[in-house]
């Protein structure tokens, strides 16, 4: 299984960003806002839709506040794995600043250069989107 982790450092408020990270319905609106144009909230499910039209359908697992993390499990999306599980986490880097990291794990192992591309474009919108705000 390939697992993949980035971080990022966001000029921004750590509690902020965790309040953005956890609300799991408004991922295009307070997180990754132009890389995720919509998200459909059902149950502990989103429906989301990227710029580029994909759509991906992912299950909550966990939303842990003591520790500022959230997993999540994609259920459904074009790149066909078989396996996609993932954990974001934040914790504070110094006044006004946050450390985001993004740890996923997929199969099949061959999609893995894929997510870890598409994971660079999210951290990137992420990091926009939240010190814009």
């Amino acid at each position: 299984m390939a697992s993949i982790s980035k971080s990022i450092t966001i000029d921004a408020d750590t509690d902020r960003v965790w309040d953005a990270l956890r609300d799991f319905g408004a991922l295009h609106e307070r997180l990754v806002s132009g890389f995720v144009v919509a998200t459909e909230l059902h149950d502990d499910t989103r429906v989301i839709t990227f710029a580029n039209g994909a759509v991906a359908h992912e299950r909550l697992v966990t939303i842990d506040d003591a520790a500022r993390r959230l997993v999540y499990s994609v259920v459904r999306s074009p790149l066909g794995g078989t396996h996609d599980n993932s954990a974001a986490q934040v914790c504070a880097a110094g006044e006004g600043r946050t450390t985001f990291v993004w740890t996923k794990d997929v199969l099949p192992d061959a999609i893995a250069p894929r997510v870890s591309a598409l994971m660079d474009q999210g951290l990137a919108s992420i990091k926009a989107t939240l010190e814009r705000r």
